[in-house]
């Protein structure tokens, strides 16, 4: 049927077909039941979709509105055929090629009540205007808050930066040439242990000074760094970190701020930031890189690292660096019979004894498994062989208890020193292990001092499969 309309009345139909070429903008019939009579030929115009189509449609809403207008859409048009009162609301059509079509509709119900009459207008050009202007104010509002000077010129902008200052974590402090507190934000004053009402605009810098007395742990410092960091004409100034006397770590960073000729200097703008949870943070991944995460001591990277520094230290000093090496004498049954919880247990006993006899200058490492080492600066034979005794008794002593079982463990001890017995760390790894192999050989529950000459090579431990369990076991 010509324009896609059901029948209607002859005279209706008469008039619609006089108007209807002529409509620009979207006309349309419903009849009391909701469904769609007839639509004007304009709707191809804005949605691809012939007045045919859209009469036939099962459910024209779900063919011609945006899914996310469709349910509004029902709703108001139940309104309107319900009360009675019109209605004029947007949504949007979807056009068939996937796009959507902003309209303005007006929605009325006809005379005697037998259904609704929708007018529309295309508003797209307006809407695509309208997110113009907002684009572009969005735009304009963010370039604002990136221009730190129109606090100086502008009251409602200072009040609109203001706000915004106050939220983020960082303190901000504003002083003029004259060394007054322009502006400060709400984390600078919790930063600097202010209490939260406190107000700094035009206090001089000497109220500050007093403040920061009182919560740093050297004042005197500061106060240097402050001098040296004014004095400096440049325009920024480094990362500078400050201990407060809580234990808080607060970095401070400045830069000059000039006037709109770029010549004058009108100020300077100081930036604090509390980074104390984020040093500690860094701490400790720096102590668990070379921490061994059962036991606490240090690891096999650590050791490494100290045995190296150590050595080029004495040699530096013509001094003397022991190293005691040492493995746990029946360990592996332990760990096969009761399980790896029993022998991490044993494991932490053993680091924990040993640890009560290394004195302040002594470093405690796991280096593997049930072995271990000790590093002494300056020591000599009989120091370190009495140091040897020591922990060879404190690991006898000790006794567990697993599954109703007393279980104990012994420990051989294998003695090198540097420079007598070995120049570099590899080697003296390799005699102080020659040793403990000794110590294993000899009975186990001991330690031996390597009797082995600077230059002599080092008979490493034999590897044989029989030997490396004896060792183990």
């Amino acid at each position: 049927m010509k324009w896609g309309r059901k029948p209607v009345g002859n005279l209706e139909a008469d008039l619609l077909g006089e108007i209807a070429e002529g409509v620009h903008g979207i006309e349309a019939v419903f009849d009391a039941a909701g469904r769609l009579c007839w639509i004007s030929p304009s709707i191809s115009r804005l949605t691809g979709f012939s007045p045919g189509e859209c009469t036939t449609a099962p459910d024209p809403l779900e063919l011609l509105v945006h899914e996310s207008d469709r349910d509004f859409c029902r709703r108001m048009m139940a309104q309107v055929m319900s009360g009675g009162l019109p209605q004029d609301f947007e949504l949007r059509l979807a056009n068939r090629d996937g796009r959507t079509v902003w309209v303005a509709t007006h929605w009325r119900r006809r005379a005697r009540g037998n259904g609704l009459r929708l007018s529309a207008e295309d508003i797209q050009a307006r809407k695509e205007t309208e997110y113009t202007l907002l684009e572009t104010v969005a735009e304009l509002r963010r370039a604002q808050a990136l221009r730190e000077h129109y606090l100086l010129r502008s009251n409602d902008e200072r009040q609109r930066l203001a706000a915004l200052l106050n939220l983020i974590r960082l303190g901000i402090l504003f002083i003029d040439q004259d060394r007054r507190v322009l502006y400060h934000n709400r984390a600078m004053l919790e930063i600097w242990g202010y209490p939260p009402e406190t107000q700094l605009v035009g206090c001089r810098e000497a109220v500050l000074r007093d403040q920061a007395t009182a919560v740093l742990a050297d004042p005197a410092a500061y106060f240097r760094h402050i001098e040296q960091t004014v004095r400096d004409r440049g325009g920024e100034s480094e990362e500078h970190e400050v201990l407060f006397a809580d234990g808080r770590i607060v970095t401070d960073r400045s830069a000059v701020v000039r006037g709109g000729d770029d010549v004058r200097r009108i100020g300077r703008l100081w930036i604090y930031e509390d980074v104390t949870a984020a040093r500690r943070i860094s701490d400790r991944l720096v102590e668990l890189a070379v921490r061994d995460e059962l036991t606490g001591l240090y690891n096999r990277r650590r050791f490494q690292e100290e045995l190296e520094r150590m050595l080029a230290d004495a040699a530096r000093r013509n001094a003397e660096v022991g190293l005691l090496a040492f493995d746990l004498d029946g360990f592996k049954p332990v760990n096969d019979t009761y399980g790896h919880q029993a022998g991490d247990e044993v494991l932490v006993g053993i680091a924990q004894a040993v640890g009560r006899i290394v004195r302040r200058n002594e470093m405690f490492f796991r280096v593997g498994g049930d072995e271990f080492a000790l590093l002494v600066p300056a020591s000599t034979a009989e120091g370190l062989l009495e140091l040897a005794h020591r922990l060879v008794e404190a690991v006898g002593a000790l006794r567990f208890s697993f599954a109703g079982n007393e279980v104990g463990v012994t420990a051989s001890v294998g003695i090198a020193r540097f420079p007598d017995n070995a120049a570099d760390a590899e080697s003296l790894v390799a005699v102080a292990d020659e040793a403990l192999y000794l110590s294993k050989s000899e009975g186990r529950n001991r330690a031996t001092v390597s009797a082995r000459r600077h230059g002599e090579s080092a008979r490493m431990p034999a590897s044989s499969s029989d030997e490396r369990q004896s060792r183990e076991d």
